[in-house]
């Protein structure tokens, strides 16, 4: 089996950072092109007139010394011109850069949202490493439009600079050499928002841990809990231990860079000065080149500083969130469902495990250890086993979610890893233990379960039917046009179980998944509660045909002494398979079944 980046142990290096840019820049040009294309002539177009000041200059000093008065008018109405044209295309370019800004943004988070969203597998939602890189480019998503500003800015200066070096050189060649001591202001300003960048990334967290802790501090979910126990003061005190220790190298590494930034400039000073004392002590220079050494000079180290804060800010955190993008875009395409089989529509042998393994990315302990079982065709299939035994990390291999680390999962005898990852989850329905609270109206809360038909009312009241959730919706002020989530107006706050049976709404919604996957979503309820609701499901699979369809009803639980119904029961501990039949088989075989079950049902009495 190939190697996939779910299973690499090291997170991949970010891409280069001029190739990532370059990325990018087309990214806001296939979106927003012509907003694109105007905002970077405008702003070149205001350079121009600002560098054309020191020349200006010049002629009006010349024209003082000379006792040209027409001279002296020209260079008078060339300084006119050119500040009210550096005013007026600055002011036209800051407007239309907004709105490129503003269309832009919406393009890039988007662009983000939808990359890990679609991404195949969720490895990069699991991993630290991967949530650490995540957590920094979320962080600057909402302001990478500003890359497109910055870069904008810094070919401006670099204009500036061009014109500014061509009138030194129209003095004394020489002069050009300014431009070499101003090498090592570019070198440290590129140099150190990368240090710094690294430091904060190894710093990222703790500063992940320490906005948790502030989060448990400060939202409502675990409120009731943080007051109880008396936790309060002890979170603040953490969670500033924890940004002092993700900050202590940050502060080491800025001020070191700060240091080397500090003696490039003190060289280029010294540059500047040793230029003006040439020139004024030649013998016979001309008035109006001392005038412009020292117009030219002045905003040679004004254009200098600008451009080297221009590139330090693009190569540290513009540049830096446009690596982590590109990363993001390539990770999503290493992991792209690339299947070349065809899902199919009917299921007639079933999903066959050939001896799968699994282990987690990053981590050595094996979940899954060469599990080998046929869930048949139609059947109600049961995953029991205890917390940890690898119940949940079966539905994840059947979602696609991850790939096994050796073995294959076959459907009808078709490698599931040949399959496309989308097409193959419009075919999976289900409810989750750890569902999500889709704070929206509760007809799109429950109509999310199958998007095309979000708003067909038909569907979503058949699916509250069959989750028995139509006594939580019949309860609701407005019904299915009810807000849910008390932060929104007029929302209105669930129970945990009247979330569950939307959740368990949603999962059905979808009329002929070929799995329909039930991961412990009633696990807060009680043992006898939860059997009756897996009777009904089971009872509703044969009844809806799932033999004929091949639907294959999937029930994972850690009470044994629920899942009795079912067709095939999988019996799951330590991550191996330990036993498989049914309920009446596996109670004769006097194993590990029929001991806990015996346990857990006495328990519950």
């Amino acid at each position: 089996m190939t190697s996939s980046p779910d299973r690499d142990s090291a997170i991949d290096p970010l891409p280069p950072a001029l190739s990532s840019m370059w990325r990018l820049c087309r990214l806001g040009y296939r979106h927003e092109p012509r907003l694109m294309v105007a905002s970077l002539g405008l702003s070149q177009l205001a350079a121009l007139p600002d560098a054309l000041l020191a020349w200006w200059l010049m002629l009006l000093g010349q024209g003082v010394v000379e006792s040209r008065p027409g001279l002296v008018q020209g260079a008078a109405i060339g300084l006119g011109v050119s500040t009210v044209a550096t005013w007026f295309l600055r002011t036209i370019s800051t407007r239309v850069q907004r709105r490129f800004r503003d269309r832009v943004t919406i393009a890039l988070e988007s662009h983000v949202a939808l990359l890990q969203g679609s991404i195949a597998t969720i490895a990069h939602q699991e991993r630290p490493e991967y949530l650490d890189r995540l957590s920094m480019l979320r962080n600057q998503v909402f302001v990478l439009d500003h890359m497109y500003m910055s870069l904008f800015s810094t070919l401006g200066w670099i204009l500036r600079l061009a014109v500014t070096m061509t009138l030194l050189a129209s003095v004394h060649p020489a002069l050009t050499l300014i431009a070499v001591f101003a090498v090592p202001t570019v070198l440290t300003s590129t140099w150190r928002p990368e240090v710094e960048r690294t430091a904060e990334e190894q710093g990222a967290q703790l500063n992940r841990l320490a906005r948790h802790l502030f989060t448990i501090a400060t939202t409502v979910p675990p409120g009731k809990e943080v007051r109880v126990t008396g936790v309060g003061e002890r979170l603040v005190t953490e969670r500033r231990a924890a940004w002092e220790r993700g900050y202590g190298p940050v502060a080491a590494a800025r001020w070191g860079s700060a240091l080397w930034y500090a003696l490039a400039w003190a060289i280029f000073g010294l540059a500047y000065a040793g230029a003006v004392a040439f020139v004024a002590s030649r013998p016979g220079a001309p008035a109006g080149d001392v005038v412009l050494v020292l117009a030219a000079g002045a905003r040679l180290s004004a254009y200098i500083g600008a451009t080297v804060g221009e590139i330090g800010f693009l190569r540290g955190f513009w540049m830096d969130g446009s690596r982590r993008l590109a990363w993001l875009e390539d990770y999503a395409a290493a992991v792209a469902a690339s299947g070349d089989r065809p899902v199919p529509t009917v299921l007639r042998r079933g999903v066959r495990f050939e001896h799968v393994s699994f282990v987690y990315p990053g981590t050595s302990r094996v979940v899954l250890d060469d599990v080998s079982v046929t869930l048949p065709a139609g059947g109600v299939v049961a995953i029991v086993g205890e917390n940890g035994a690898g119940k949940t990390t079966m539905v994840k291999l059947l979602a696609k979610m991850y790939e096994p680390s050796s073995g294959a999962i076959l459907v009808d005898d078709t490698p599931l890893a040949r399959m496309p990852a989308g097409e193959w989850r419009t075919r999976l329905a289900g409810a989750f233990q750890d569902f999500f609270r889709f704070e929206f109206r509760v007809r799109r809360t429950v109509g999310l379960g199958d998007v095309p038909r979000l708003d067909e009312e038909p569907a979503v009241i058949a699916a509250v039917g069959r989750a028995g959730a139509g006594e939580v919706v019949a309860r609701l002020t407005a019904g299915l046009d009810t807000q849910l989530g008390p932060t929104w107006p007029a929302g209105v706050e669930l129970s945990f179980g009247q979330w569950q049976k939307l959740a368990l709404a949603r999962g059905f919604m979808r009329d002929q998944p070929l799995l329909l996957i039930l991961d412990e979503p009633t696990a807060a309820l009680d043992a006898e509660t939860e059997h009756g609701l897996f009777e009904r499901y089971a009872a509703a699979a044969h009844a809806a045909g799932d033999i004929g369809n091949g639907r294959i009803t999937i029930l994972v639980s850690h009470r044994f002494s629920t899942v009795r119904m079912a067709d095939l029961i999988v019996v799951l501990d330590g991550a191996r398979l330990v036993e498989v039949g049914g309920h009446d088989e596996l109670m004769a075989k006097g194993g590990q079944y029929s001991e806990l079950y015996g346990i857990q049902a006495a328990a519950y009495r």
